[in-house]
């Protein structure tokens, strides 16, 4: 008996902004007579995020990712048929794992995923999983955050960013966010940002100035480029912390042009922390246990922006670029 498995590979190196030509889509068979300790996996959720953009492919690659998937068939006591599963296995529709318990560079690549009573698995990738957590430690952790401080988040609808600025309310500070569209921004607003601007219609100057006229305390990086130049030029607190998660603004760019923030950094002593989640591996259940509280307490709202159907995945994944996702972008296979 085999099954019928789909995958996206990248047909064309990136030039620019990713389009549908760049990918191929390719069937193959899988055997479901398993070895002992294999399990087949059939996928469920797949996320789409911006930092898959700059990974290095060769022509041919799978691209990367998590997925929720469930046990299709089984021959591991351990993976029951039937179980969901968090793992890492890039844009595939089934997937043979012939070692579930093996751990890769960044942990376990298949491991169990938690109990989430009735909320939908498809958090698991989203506001309690890699991007959940890698707010809360981004945060909590690097940011080391202090009741009263004023916090700025780029991105802030995003699924990274709307998970800070709940987190920064939650922890007693003054939140601000950015966002793209008057929709987002009015749902940030909805989940309790104190002030929320539309860059496309205000400048960081003008917001701030209004804002944050004593200056900011920690800002939380997410988009990159000139928006987080001008932040820390003129808005940054002397002694303020940044936590560079991520630079969205510039993953397209042909030729980045980096102004250089070194002065800022000096004169104001700036700290500047990246952020890198699987640098959390060993404490997820830490993270995941208090945010999964937090969402049943209604202290953490979220939402997802879904597509239907595997074949979507390259629109979904573009439209990361063009703003299209509020909250967590899921693919439902």
């Amino acid at each position: 008996m085999t099954t019928i498995a789909k995958k996206w590979t990248l047909a064309k190196q990136f030039d620019g902004e990713p389009k549908v030509s760049d990918f191929k889509l390719v069937e193959e068979e899988l055997s479901t007579a398993l070895p002992p300790g294999a399990i087949l996996l059939e996928a469920l959720y797949l996320t789409v995020d911006p930092y898959m953009r700059m990974r290095e492919y060769k022509i041919g690659d799978t691209l990367v990712g998590e997925q929720i998937a469930r046990v299709k068939v089984s021959n591991n006591p351990n993976f029951p048929e039937g179980a969901l599963v968090l793992a890492f296995l890039g844009w595939r529709s089934h997937t043979l794992v012939p070692h579930p318990e093996k751990e890769i560079v960044s942990g376990l690549g298949v491991r169990l995923l938690p109990d989430f009573g009735d909320l939908s698995p498809s958090l698991g990738i989203g506001c309690l999983g890699m991007p959940g957590l890698t707010a809360y430690f981004g945060l909590l952790d690097r940011g080391n955050p202090k009741p009263g401080e004023t916090l700025l988040v780029s991105g802030a609808a995003g699924a990274v960013g709307s998970v800070v600025g709940q987190i920064g309310k939650i922890k007693g500070l003054k939140v601000i966010g950015s966002a793209g569209s008057r929709d987002k921004c009015e749902w940030l607003k909805e989940v309790g940002f104190d002030h929320v601007f539309n860059y496309k219609e205000r400048t960081v100057d003008e917001a701030l100035k209004e804002f944050a006229p004593e200056g900011v305390d920690l800002y939380f990086d997410n988009v990159g480029g000139d928006f987080a130049y001008d932040v820390m030029k003129s808005h940054m607190k002397f002694g303020g912390r940044i936590i560079a998660c991520g630079s969205i603004s510039q993953y397209n760019d042909k030729e980045r042009i980096e102004r250089s923030t070194k002065a800022f950094i000096i004169y104001k002593q700036l700290t500047i922390l990246g952020i890198i989640v699987n640098a959390y591996t060993k404490r997820f259940t830490e993270g995941v246990t208090e945010l999964l509280q937090w969402v049943k307490e209604g202290k953490l709202q979220y939402k997802e922006t879904i597509t239907d159907g595997f074949e979507n995945m390259p629109s979904a994944f573009i439209s990361l670029f063009r703003g299209g996702n509020t909250g967590k972008a899921v693919v439902k296979a």
